[in-house]
């Protein structure tokens, strides 16, 4: 039996598929890509878990077919922190979790306990991913518990080293 791929067209920073059998088992089943109207829309680090996993196909715009390095070289262009994010939820994905992005909640991901599936509950973390070598203030540390606070979401902080390692680390408030 041939594997089932996922074509999709990557042009000004949108990754997109006709909605189809295979898109709508894949979305059923695991929750990669959002639909709207008659395509599914994939993040770019979706998109790149799922070429990496030999699930889909990235098309550019003029048919050219993208390997995992060029379409990382076009994707960072728009996000230059998208290999960070993407070891992030790599790891993630691989540990069972469903990950999706949290622009709106001023996060990288929101991130559904195992079993949960977006639309049925609500996610369980916000997360925000960095690199071991960067740096940051009490008030960015604030800034990421307080919206993690006001979403009513457990704080995730995933740091990756430069061998690709990701650690997490779970912050919450207590009251003495």
């Amino acid at each position: 039996m041939a594997k089932e791929i996922i074509t999709t067209i990557f042009s000004k920073d949108i990754i997109m598929a006709p909605d189809g059998d295979l898109t709508r088992r894949i979305y059923e089943k695991s929750r990669f890509g959002e639909l709207n109207g008659k395509k599914f829309y994939y993040s770019s680090v979706e998109a790149l878990y799922l070429l990496e996993e030999g699930k889909m196909e990235i098309l550019d715009g003029k048919g050219d077919c993208l390997n995992f390095d060029k379409f990382v070289k076009k994707a960072k262009k728009s996000d230059p922190r998208l290999l960070v994010r993407y070891l992030v939820y790599k790891e993630m994905r691989k540990r069972g979790y469903i990950v999706k992005t949290a622009l709106k909640f001023g996060a990288d991901f929101r991130v559904y306990d195992r079993g949960v599936k977006p639309g049925e509950d609500h996610a369980k973390w916000v997360l925000f991913c960095v690199n071991e070598k960067e740096h940051s203030t009490w008030y960015e540390f604030s800034s990421k518990n307080r919206v993690a606070h006001s979403t009513k979401k457990n704080l995730l902080i995933g740091v990756t080293d430069d061998e690709g390692d990701v650690t997490f680390y779970q912050i919450a408030w207590i009251r003495p």
